[in-house]
């Protein structure tokens, strides 16, 4: 080739090159959303096609782009499980950009005052996430900006002024939120609206703005919980196009606001949890052509059950607790269109319409808890779509119709309390898609079907209280789901079948108060979530088998009045117990150890041949034997006597030397601070008399020094101990170091704060903050906690709960305190909480997954989680279940162990019986018991048996503070429920051990 074609040659193939690099090459929108990407985690990998191999993102997963000029229209990455910021530097140079959908995600952020610049916009939907902070005034200043969605989110403060000026807003959504202030009545200068919903947020407690009066465009207004006193506005007239109004979970009063039957195209009406009161309107109702479904729920609403309303076309009636009585009306069975019917907490009496579920497409029935009686209709179930059957507490009698065993839509059926007999039609017991069947308290006779195999999505079984007879089919261990099977007092007879214990979920197993006999397998143990046992009264035989031991949540056991015999198995030692009864038996041979106290007095009673305990001793073999006690009794008797005489000696040679060490002066060693001081190591210890201690436990005294500043500290001395066992002077330096490995690292306001540490001559001291107020135990449980009012109660759980949620989430390592009660809640001047006591804390070291290995049981009875005792293995959950219970005791009032037992599982027991008022602590009769039910929830949620059911402390403190009425401003919780910690000045370091 001659030297100049091969120059041209070279030439053309670089062009070439470098056209193909330029083709290839991503262009800037995609360069963009690359940088967005980069500020994001991906979990999922749901981003994974974003990268930089393609000309244009138009075919990246969430994009949408023009069809014709490819630029970027939309990203739409709902449900993605993407976390990070929510950061517009990038996002909005898409020029054309109109969509931005980024639902159910993790973001947590703020929300970037830079959004304006997405000039464009005209959807944003940001919700269920974790964005906080304040609302930026500059979202209003996105000219097209149709559709605003930020609900379920940690936004807080006052809604912007400036969100009155929306041009051309329709949707603004800002539901469960943490937002304050006056409810924003400007928001109706923005006559565009169609939806408006701010339902669940902390606005000031006033009256319904009537100038919503001028939102002639709404459609759907949604403002439950939103602090609303007194009525409905007359302006509301005026809303044509109103269709859904809902005003739930408010405070409005008074009648039933007439100005409703003026809003003629009101499809939705939802009133329920207000005070209303007085009758329902009757001939009204008839001009409400267009509404469909009503919500008057939880009012103080009386009279009967207006038959004009019965008339409409509706497809949802909802009139449960409230005070109506009187006759259902047969004309409700004539709507076409009824799915829904719950009229429960009532007095309603009578029969049900006898036409009931023939006319409509029926789906849900709840009149429990009212006066019906007589048969149930045969229509109940004729379109098939029937789900939830609640008929509990009524006098229904006759059969179960058979037409109910052929429902196969049924999901839930509940018809206890009532006076039903006969044989239960045996297909009910096989519908497939009931997983709640509560038969009981009835009459109901015959035997349990074998067709209970096909009932694959059964959880809950309640047969108890009938007379049920034969045995127990083999077929029910086919009910893999099964969590609760309740049979007691019934006939059942036989064995229990081996089938049942392949049960893997199965929590509760009551069988009491039946014929039923056999031995109890050792297959036992496979039921690894069995929670409940509870076999009293039946006639089981054999020994009680040691595998029962090896059940590792069980927290309630019931052999009593039955035949077992033999001694007590030592396995039985590795349980914790709220409830155990084994009296009324033929067992013998010594009580165990682990059983030998108060709470377990009434646990062995009837069985002649136990000892130990709290029985009167074991009958001796044989003369010979006692004479040979008798000697070894003198023998120990004199051995300790010379024992007593060496303590003697060697305890005046101790304090002699003692105190020729103290008269040389006090040895100060290894002083470490934490903190800025104002004092010296010298001043605490000449402070250290008797007349200043506060309090004593098993790891040392404390005492109250005022400095000579005036101000108190707290100084904790640790016992020396003077055993030479490796294991005695080793626990007592693990309480030391821990102590001060913890408190010296943390900065946190509700955390009580470790001044120093040292020792001094063989004593260990810390010094803390003095907490005035003393401990929450001491406090609640005596003479002042009649002085404890709710609100404080409130207060100080909220801060516990926060000390307790940085400890977990914010510390790295996590920490766990392992010891949580009530007592190590020390209280400051204003009652401010602190959690203290760090003598047993774990760091949790992050590779072994949250959870390590422990080897003794560190915390106090009562408060001991029920799975901590068998597998030693120690992780956030204990401290949640340890917490759980510090709330029950400042709603009851009662300690965590008394006369009545565990309070745990009393307070359990109580609410299985609907007796809340049993539960709360009558010092509080007349404080809001909506605020005290929701917190004992709370606690409820935390002491589950289950150590994954319980809520993480971030969602604790979530909880909680959305329980006090100003609490959502306590602390800036995010998204993930992370707590932002309190930082003092100058403590930003962290601290050396001592």
């Amino acid at each position: 080739m001659p030297p100049s074609s091969h120059i041209l040659f070279i030439f053309l193939s670089f062009l070439l090159s470098r056209t193909t690099m330029v083709i290839l090459c991503l262009n800037q929108e995609g360069l963009d959303l690359l940088q967005v990407k980069s500020t994001w985690t991906d979990p999922t990998g749901i981003l994974s096609s974003w990268n930089n191999n393609d000309q244009t993102p138009c075919n990246w997963t969430g994009i949408t782009c023009h069809q014709t000029i490819l630029t970027v229209i939309s990203i739409n990455l709902s449900s993605a499980s993407l976390s990070g910021p929510f950061d517009t530097t990038f996002i909005c140079r898409l020029p054309s950009l109109t969509t931005i959908s980024l639902h159910d995600n993790n973001l947590n952020s703020t929300i970037p005052i830079s959004i304006s610049k997405c000039q464009n916009l005209t959807y944003l939907d940001l919700s269920l996430n974790y964005i906080h902070g304040v609302l930026p005034s500059t979202l209003t200043t996105i000219p097209n900006l149709v559709y605003l969605d930020l609900q379920e989110n940690d936004l807080s403060g006052e809604i912007p002024s400036t969100f009155g000026s929306f041009p051309r807003l329709q949707t603004l959504n800002l539901t469960n939120n943490l937002l304050t202030g006056p409810f924003p009545a400007f928001l109706a200068n923005v006559t565009s609206l169609v939806e408006l919903v701010l339902a669940y947020n902390s606005f000031d407690h006033g009256p319904i703005p009537p100038e919503l009066g001028n939102l002639s465009n709404i459609q759907h207004l949604w403002l439950s919980s939103c602090g609303f006193v007194g009525t409905i506005p007359d302006t509301f007239s005026k809303l044509h196009k109103l269709a859904n109004l809902e005003l739930s979970y408010n405070s409005l009063t008074g009648e039933f606001p007439a100005i409703v039957f003026q809003i003629k195209n009101l499809y939705q009406l939802e009133l329920y949890n207000n005070s209303f009161h007085g009758e329902l309107p009757k001939k009204e109702w008839a001009s409400m052509t267009q509404l469909r479904r009503i919500d008057l729920s939880i009012n103080g609403f009386t009279g009967t059950i207006p038959v004009e309303l019965c008339k409409l076309p509706l497809s949802s009636l909802c009139l449960a607790d409230n005070n109506l009585h009187g006759l259902i009306p047969e004309s409700l069975a004539r709507s076409p269109n009824l799915y829904d019917l719950r009229l429960f907490g009532n007095s309603l009496t009578g029969l049900l319409p006898s036409d009931l579920g023939k006319n409509s497409p029926l789906q849900t029935l709840d009149v429990s808890y009212n006066k019906l009686f007589g048969e149930l209709p045969l229509t109940l179930c004729e379109n098939r779509e029937l789900i939830d059957l609640d008929l509990i507490g009524n006098s229904f009698s006759g059969e179960i119709p058979t037409s109910l065993g052929e429902c196969k839509s049924l999901r839930r059926i509940r018809v206890s309390e009532n006076k039903f007999s006969g044989q239960v039609p045996l297909e009910i017991w096989g519908l497939p898609h009931v997983y709640l069947l509560d038969l009981a308290q009835n009459l109901f006779s015959g035997n349990l079907s074998n067709m209970i195999s096909g009932g694959v999505n059964l959880s809950s079984i309640s047969i108890s209280g009938n007379t049920f007879s034969g045995s127990l089919p083999n077929e029910i261990g086919s009910l893999i789901n099964l969590v609760e099977f309740y049979a007691s007092d019934n006939k059942l007879i036989g064995e229990i079948p081996e089938s049942l214990f392949k049960l893997d979920h199965l929590g509760t197993l009551d069988l009491s108060q039946n014929n039923l006999s056999g031995q109890i397998s050792e297959k036992i143990e496979s039921l690894k979530e069995l929670n409940e046992l509870n076999l009293a009264n039946n006639k089981f035989t054999g020994e009680i088998p040691n595998e029962i031991g090896n059940l590792p949540v069980l927290n309630y056991l019931d052999l009593s009045g039955n035949l077992f015999y033999g001694k007590i198995p030592s396995g039985l030692g590795n349980l914790i117990l709220n409830k155990l009864n084994l009296s009324n038996n033929q067992l013998s041979g010594e009580i165990p150890s682990e059983y030998s106290k108060p709470v377990y007095r009434d646990s062995f009673l009837g069985n002649p041949g136990l000892c130990g305990g709290f029985s009167h001793g074991c009958v001796e073999e044989n003369p010979k034997k006692s004479n040979h006690n008798l000697w070894l009794l003198r023998f120990i008797f004199i051995f300790a006597g010379l024992v007593l005489v060496i303590g003697v000696v060697w305890f005046v040679f101790k304090y002699h030397k003692i105190k020729k060490s103290n008269d040389e002066g006090v040895s100060i060693s290894k002083w470490r601070s934490f903190h800025k001081l104002g004092f010296s190591e010298f001043e605490i210890v000449q402070l250290l008399n008797e007349d200043n201690v506060i309090g004593s436990g098993a790891s040392g005294k404390v005492y109250k020094a005022i400095l000579s500043n005036g101000e108190p500290v707290a100084v904790k001395k640790l016992w020396e101990r003077q055993s030479k066992k490796k294991d005695d002077l080793d626990l007592q330096k693990d309480e030391f170091d821990s102590e001060v490995e913890t408190l010296g690292k943390i900065r946190h306001k509700n955390i009580v704060k470790l001044w120093c540490c040292f020792k001094s001559g063989n004593s260990k001291l810390l010094v803390y903050e003095y907490m005035p107020n003393g401990s929450l135990g001491d406090l609640l449980h005596s003479n002042k906690g009649r002085f404890l009012e709710w609100s404080m109660r409130l207060k100080i759980i909220v801060d516990a709960a926060e000390g307790l949620s940085y400890l977990h989430h914010d510390c790295v390592p996590p920490i766990i305190h392992r010891d949580v009660k009530s007592n190590n809640i020390l209280l400051d001047e204003e009652y401010g909480a602190r959690i203290a006591d760090f003598g047993v804390a774990k760091f949790i070291n992050v590779a072994s997954q949250g959870s390590e290995s422990m080897s003794v049981i560190a915390g106090s009875r009562g408060y001991l989680a029920p799975e901590y005792a068998y597998t030693l293995r120690v992780n956030e959950k204990s401290d949640i279940y340890s917490f759980g219970v510090v709330i029950l005791e400042l709603v009851t009032g009662r300690k965590p162990v008394d006369d009545e037992g565990d309070l745990a599982a009393w307070v359990q027991t109580k609410v299985n019986q609907k007796e809340y008022d049993n539960v709360v602590d009558h010092e509080l009769e007349y404080e809001s018991k909506e605020q005290i039910y929701r917190v004992l929830e709370i606690g409820l949620s935390c002491i589950s048996p289950v150590p994954l059911n319980r809520p993480s402390m971030r969602t604790v403190v979530k909880l909680l503070q959305e329980v006090t009425p100003d609490g959502k401003q306590k602390s800036t919780i995010h998204k993930d429920g992370k707590v932002s910690p309190y930082l003092e000045e100058n403590d930003s370091d962290q601290a050396s051990l001592c």
